[in-house]
Formats: C-alpha cells, sequence, structure tokens
C-alpha cells in the first residue's frame, strides 16, 4: 500500500503568499488531505477517486466565502496552487485523471 510522504507540501503557493489567511488554507488543505487518504486506504477504481475529488472540489467552493470576508478569494495563484498539489498527488499514485477532470467541479 502506497502512502504519501510525510513531507509532501501541500498549497505551496498559497502557503507562502500572505494574501491567502494561513487558517483557511489549511481548511482547504484538509479536504485534499481526505482524499489521500481515501486513496491510502485501499484499491479503488477512478470513478471512486473522482467521486471524492468531486466532493474535495465542491468542499472547497464553500469556502470561497470565508476566503471572501477575510479580503482574499480562490483566484489565479490559488487555482494553480491547488491544480499543481492535486496534479502531484495523482502523478504520485499513478492515477491516470486528468488535471481538469480531476477538479471539474470548481467555481475557481
Amino acid at each position: 500500500m502506497k502512502k504519501l510522504d510525510s513531507e509532501f507540501k501541500y498549497l505551496v503557493d498559497m502557503y507562502e503568499d500572505p494574501y491567502f489567511p494561513t487558517f483557511l488554507v489549511d481548511k482547504l488543505k484538509l479536504h485534499i488531505v481526505k482524499v489521500v487518504h481515501f486513496i491510502e486506504e485501499n484499491t479503488y477504481t477512478i470513478e471512486e477517486i473522482q467521486e471524492k475529488l468531486d466532493e474535495m472540489t465542491l468542499a472547497i467552493n464553500e469556502l470561497q466565502n470565508e476566503f471572501d470576508q477575510n479580503d482574499s478569494e480562490i483566484e489565479t495563484v490559488a487555482r494553480d496552487s491547488i491544480g499543481t498539489t492535486v496534479e502531484e498527488i495523482l502523478h504520485y499514485f499513478e492515477l491516470d485523471i486528468d488535471i481538469e477532470e480531476a477538479i471539474r467541479e470548481r467555481e475557481w
């Protein structure tokens, strides 16, 4: 059973940019970590993993108001950071899911 390296860096650009409140980036990261734990738990079909990615993306969509309330938003840097993080995870687990498909439910 493959595990993601404990040193893996999530959402690097968002954590490095003070425009994004750390506590909100942490919330966003938790949604991604849930998908990682799901993938690590067992062997799932691509469809089941995509369902979890959709759930993750919808949960991230829900955070947009909180970002707005904290004078921030899920914009270009955030989109790229989320996309890069998810893409690296998919690559690590050798999952054949295109990044655009993986985060297809996004509203950001």
